[in-house]
Order: C-alpha cells, then sequence, then structure tokens
C-alpha cells in the first residue's frame, strides 16, 4: 500500500498531477482543487495517496495532508458516493468548512455540489456527522491546533484499533483525553485509552 508519494511536480492542472519520485518514475495522482492550490507553484510535493482498486482500473488519489485524505475516506465510505464524488465535493470545499457543514446539518449547501442531490446530501450528513464530532476537531479549537491534534488523534485511534478495539470506542475515548489534555503526547494518549477502555 502507498502513504505517500513524494518528489518533483512534473505535470500539474486542477484535476491531477504527475509527480516524479526519486526513482524516475512518474506518477499520475487524481487531486481536488484544494490540494492544486496547496502544490501550485511549487517545484516539489509530497501527497498523501488512496489506491483505488478496481478490475478495469488503478486510480490513484493524491492529497496535500492526511486530513483531506481522511475526509475523502469517510465520503467514499458513503453509499453512492464514489471517488469521482468525493472529490468534487472536497474541491468545493475546504476540510474546515466541510467539517463543519457536516457537523450542522446544512445539506442546502452540500447540495449544491454538481451531482450532489438532496437525499445524498441528507446521506452524507446523517453517515458522517458522529464520525466527524469524534475524531478530535471542534470548531471551537483555535486554527492552529486543528490539524495536529486531528492527525495525532487519527495516530493514537489507528493505533487502538490495530491492538483490536472497536474504531467508534477508540474514538470516543482518544477524543475525551484529548479535550482534557490536548498537549498530550500520542504515546501518552495510547497508554492513557488502553486503561480507560
Amino acid at each position: 500500500m502507498i502513504e505517500f508519494i513524494q518528489g518533483k511536480i512534473e505535470e500539474l492542472e486542477p484535476a491531477w498531477a504527475v509527480i516524479e519520485t526519486a526513482g524516475g518514475v512518474g506518477y499520475m495522482l487524481n487531486i481536488s482543487l484544494n490540494t492544486y492550490s496547496s502544490i501550485q507553484g511549487k517545484n516539489e510535493a509530497k501527497l498523501y495517496v488512496y489506491e483505488a482498486i478496481r478490475e478495469d482500473a488503478y486510480v490513484l488519489y493524491g492529497f496535500s495532508d492526511r486530513r483531506e485524505r481522511e475526509l475523502f475516506l469517510m465520503l467514499i465510505s458513503v453509499p453512492g458516493i464514489g471517488g469521482a464524488s468525493a472529490r468534487m465535493i472536497l474541491s468545493a470545499f475546504s476540510p474546515s468548512e466541510l467539517e463543519n457543514i457536516i457537523s450542522t446539518g446544512d445539506e442546502k449547501l452540500l447540495k449544491q455540489v454538481k451531482g450532489i442531490g438532496l437525499k445524498t446530501a441528507q446521506r452524507i450528513i446523517v453517515d458522517l456527522h458522529d464520525k466527524i464530532n469524534i475524531s478530535g476537531i471542534t470548531q471551537s479549537s483555535p486554527p492552529g491546533t486543528k490539524v495536529s491534534v486531528s492527525e495525532d488523534a487519527e495516530s493514537a485511534i489507528a493505533a487502538l484499533t490495530m491492538l483490536g478495539f472497536q474504531q467508534t470506542a477508540s474514538a470516543k475515548v482518544v477524543s475525551a483525553i484529548f479535550k482534557e489534555n490536548p498537549s498530550m503526547s500520542v504515546e501518552a494518549v495510547i497508554k492513557e485509552a488502553l486503561r480507560r477502555i
């Protein structure tokens, strides 16, 4: 499984990028407008990857940060939302805007995205509302802490899941620990979570 691809930006368009790695291999990745904006004008980029492997295609999606990839994975877990629709949603809204839309249940704003009808918008909100709220991100957090808390929470939840604990239970415990002490290290959070689960 590819975690990320880092290298020289050979080609860049609003919907895709070609990254040449050190071995001289060029990878074409589908990207959102958010990722395009964040790497535009740079010579090199590091994109976090999601691999979509089907019988008829092998498609790579690239994201400028882990949080955008996490939201993409959440979106494609919703029935009726594929990679193209998820990328369209992430092109229409920044990750923080999308989190806010889902948290507040703003289906009208979500259905303004091309190809997203009212029922699909409602399903996205219903399916992802709890996942967004337990991911360790709250709208009252200072802007600078959003990404770091999310990445630390994601790491802690992933570790607990690999240890055999349910993801939902792990996420709730990790979120509660971070609310009590946002500056805790990932290792300390995992140790505390093991005591509480």
